[in-house]
């Protein structure tokens, strides 16, 4: 596993982080919820794609 994708998930985590506090400050609360779920969605995606590389690895070292 490289680092390089931990701190790609850093640094999505802290400007969603970032984003959703100033659009908190400027009363946009909605906007908010939809920029720190935005920001989920993309690191799940990340994550997901990193399992299923894992499992073709898992797929290619068994001859499965």
């Amino acid at each position: 596993m490289d680092i390089d994708i931990l701190f790609r998930i850093a640094a999505i985590g802290i400007l969603v982080t970032v984003i959703a506090q100033i659009l908190t400050r400027a009363g946009r609360e909605d906007m908010a919820m939809l920029a720190t779920l935005s920001g989920l969605v993309v690191v799940l995606v990340m994550v997901v794609n990193m399992i299923a590389e894992l499992f073709a690895s898992i797929r290619a070292m068994f001859s499965l």
